[in-house]
């Protein structure tokens, strides 16, 4: 009986004394892994104004490239406002050609100067004869139609003069100056009410901003959005990522750019996914991440760029993330 009682705390002190040894002295474990989703940065395309959808060019699923047309919304107005300021602008064009062929140039005021010479001449003589006749009529030479006819004559150069002086005063008008550059301001600002139409009238034609797959559709042809509401979700390749939640202990194994091994039942064998970013701050494990054990400890969100077979993963998927290094381990020399 005494040596029973003697051998018990020697055989406890020497499990206590194996334990410790055990503790300092064992190598810390690899992380096995650890449990995400996939997840996915989703686009959502709406147009800039409201409206009633005319025509919705793609489905949920459907693969689209750069610039095709997602959807237009019913135009009627905007294109109404389009051909209004278009013909505003023709108006204003027109307006400005008219003053400019108005506007005579030094070489043809020049002519103008020369027709005006002639007329002088041509009137000088005509007053001759009509003073000549009616000194003659006075003296009983000539007779009355003579006289008649060189005032008609006389009277018809007088006219031809005015006119010329006329138009070269008209040509002279500083005003005209003036009144081309109204007029070409008036074009200019027609041309940006014709920008500003045609801008409306894309706006209500929505295109694929990058090659993409169309997640989920939101509206249907004939359906009423307004401004700023989706009608669709487009989801880039390079927006798919899986996340994942790491423990502070693991930090140290992880940087950016580091390749990690994701699986899952469904997955492609060797998946890997390229890590692009880690949080700094902490967190409780996201409800998503069903485990009673993990509930309560504080983790680290983590995200991975997939490539490859892995960008036909769905979102949502669950997946099993560990350190590349560790599956080729654990598979072992041998497989």
């Amino acid at each position: 009986m005494k040596r029973s009682r003697i051998l018990a705390p020697v055989l406890a002190l020497a499990a206590l004394a194996g334990a410790a040894y055990w503790f300092v002295t064992r190598q810390p474990e690899r992380p096995s892994g650890w449990q995400g989703y996939v997840e996915g940065y989703l686009v959502f395309m709406a147009a800039e104004e409201g409206g009633r959808i005319e025509n919705l060019n793609v489905e949920a699923g459907h693969a689209v490239t750069e610039g095709q047309p997602l959807f237009r919304l019913e135009s009627s107005a905007q294109d109404a406002q389009l051909a209004e300021a278009q013909a505003r602008e023709r108006q204003a064009q027109a307006q400005l050609d008219n003053l400019q062929a108005a506007l005579q140039r030094p070489e043809q005021i020049a002519v103008l100067r020369a027709q005006e010479e002639r007329a002088k001449a041509t009137l000088d003589l005509s007053r001759s004869e009509f003073e000549r006749q009616q000194q003659l009529y006075a003296r009983g030479i000539a007779a009355k139609a003579r006289l008649d006819q060189a005032d008609s004559t006389f009277q018809r150069d007088k006219a031809a003069l005015e006119e010329a002086q006329r138009q070269i005063r008209a040509a002279e008008i500083p005003a005209r100056t003036a009144d081309i550059a109204a007029a070409e301001a008036a074009l200019r600002a027609a041309g940006a009410m014709v920008k500003q139409a045609e801008t409306r009238v894309a706006k209500r034609r929505v295109f694929a901003p990058a090659a993409a797959r169309v997640q989920d559709v939101y509206f249907r042809a004939g359906e009423v959005v307004n401004a700023g509401q989706p009608v669709l979700s487009l989801l880039p390749p390079s927006n798919l990522r899986v996340r994942f939640y790491a423990p502070e202990t693991a930090l140290s194994t992880l940087a950016l750019g580091q390749s990690v091994a994701v699986s899952c039942d469904s997955c492609p064998k060797d998946l890997t996914a390229s890590i692009a970013f880690i949080s700094r701050e902490a967190e409780y494990t996201p409800p998503v991440i069903f485990s009673e054990q993990e509930r309560s400890k504080l983790v680290f969100r983590v995200e991975a760029t997939l490539s490859g077979e892995g960008l036909k993963l769905p979102i949502g998927l669950p997946v099993s993330v560990q350190p590349a290094g560790a599956r080729q381990a654990q598979a072992g020399p041998g497989s």
